[in-house]
Parts: structure tokens; sequence; C-alpha cells
């Protein structure tokens, strides 16, 4: 098995896009992703074999990405898990303490592992976020662009 077959293997191609969805979903803010749901809701049916629940994580880091690995602090995360009647289960992992927003990340990434239901959860809820955060990074950029400041040096003709 080469190394390519093998991280192929290790590594389905919906992985990848899974992870960015979920990206996707803890950046953005509770009250977004559950106007998306909203859409969806069409009876749900799910339990929760891991209610909303906070802890510590530890937070790692590096000096100049090549020193040794040293603890740099914690940081408070809320998990939750999800099952859907059809048995996908689906994960939210979210900084802070927001339960709802943990609980609704798990049931966007359990509804999204569903076939027949990806492309709603894609159009419904991942799309307006994606829109959203990216006007929210071109006004960042515009603002920073706005404070930049080019620096010249005149040469002068000494022969």
């Amino acid at each position: 098995m080469t190394a390519s077959t093998h991280a192929a293997a290790k590594n389905p191609p919906d992985l990848q896009d899974r992870r960015e969805a979920l990206g996707v979903l803890a950046r953005a803010e509770s009250r977004d992703i559950a106007d998306g749901l909203r859409q969806l809701d069409d009876g749900l049916s799910y339990s929760e074999p891991r209610p909303p629940e906070v802890g510590l994580v530890m937070l790692r880091g590096r000096i100049g990405s090549r020193g040794a690995p040293f603890n740099a602090g914690e940081a408070t995360v809320t998990r939750a898990a999800v099952q859907l009647a059809s048995g996908e289960v689906g994960f939210g992992y979210v900084l802070g303490r927001d339960r709802e927003k943990a609980r609704l990340v798990a049931l966007c990434d359990a509804l999204w592992q569903v076939a027949d239901r990806r492309a709603a959860v894609e159009n419904q809820v991942l799309a307006p976020l994606r829109r959203k955060q990216n006007e929210k990074k071109d006004l960042e950029r515009a603002r920073t662009a706005a404070t930049r400041v080019d620096f010249f040096t005149l040469v002068r003709g000494e022969d």
C-alpha cells in the first residue's frame, strides 16, 4: 500500500468536507445556526447520548513553530453528541460555555452525514454561514487596508 493510498484509506474524501463544515459551524453564532436549522426542521427525531457539558482543554504552543511544545494555558470548551433516529452520530465542540450552540453543531454534523440531507444542510445552514463569515473577513480586510502605511526610501543621486 503506497503512502497516498494509505492516507486515502485513513481519510475518506468526505472527512475534509466534514472538517470544513464543522469549522464553519464552530465560528458561527448559535442564533444563525438555529435559523438555518428551522428551515430544515421536519420533525427531526434525535437523542442526546452526550448532553452538552462544559470542561477545560489544555492549549499547547511552540515558539517560532519549531521550538519544544509548552502548555500555554487552558480554555473552556463545551461538547455535545446527538444521535439521529437513523443512527448517525454528530459531535459538537465549541469554545466557551454555549451549551445550545454545541448541541446545534452536533445536530448539524449528524444531519450532514445523512446523504439525503447533506445538500439541504449545505444550502440552508452552511452556505448562509459561509457568506456571513466571508463578509466579516472582507470588512476586516478593508478596515486593515485603510490603516496601511506605505514606506518608501528616496535614494539621492550622489555619484
